[in-house]
């Protein structure tokens, strides 16, 4: 497997832009509300910290078999950011495995904003040689559940670090 690089993805209403450097101020006050980490653990981070990561995110897994595709998800009639979208995407012997994840800042939860990102996402994913997408979900998370269930994820008997591990086969 080559490595796969994110590219803008549209849907309905949103823009799913790669993620850069320069979208960490906006996505800093995006991710401030302390409730999105009830479930993920951890705090918001300043603009300087998102800065760093997200440097090292452009850069590249340093694993060749892994490709590190992250966006940010854009509202186009509203024209702000609204949350991100992750995909780590691993090659094994039949094509490549992809752990998806989303955020959706609180002002814009609710609105269907996590679903319609993550089903753009896994259309895409469709394109490439992707067989399995893989999600990892805390069990009382019913709105990441639902989210899971409108990509076509369902939920497994395994669990990682107290979640529980969806799957969908693609390809």
């Amino acid at each position: 497997m080559t490595t796969l690089r994110p590219e803008a993805i549209h849907t309905d209403r949103l823009t799913l832009l790669p993620l850069a450097v320069e979208h960490a101020g906006e996505m800093a006050t995006v991710l401030s509300d302390p409730g999105l980490h009830t479930f993920i653990g951890g705090a918001p981070e300043t603009a300087e910290a998102l800065r760093a990561r997200y440097e090292r995110w452009e850069a590249g897994s340093p694993n060749p078999s892994e490709s590190w595709c992250n966006w940010m998800i854009r509202l186009r009639d509203e024209a702000c950011a609204a949350g991100t979208l992750q995909a780590t995407v691993t090659a094994d012997d039949r094509g490549a495995t992809a752990e998806i994840a989303w955020v959706v800042g609180t002002p814009w939860q609710g609105r269907g904003i996590a679903t319609e990102a993550a089903r753009g996402l896994v259309d895409w994913l469709r394109g490439h040689p992707v067989h399995t997408v893989i999600a990892h979900i805390h069990p009382d998370h019913r709105a990441s559940a639902a989210v899971a269930t409108a990509a076509g994820l369902a939920p497994t008997d395994q669990w990682c670090d107290g979640e529980v591990m969806w799957t969908a086969t693609i390809g």
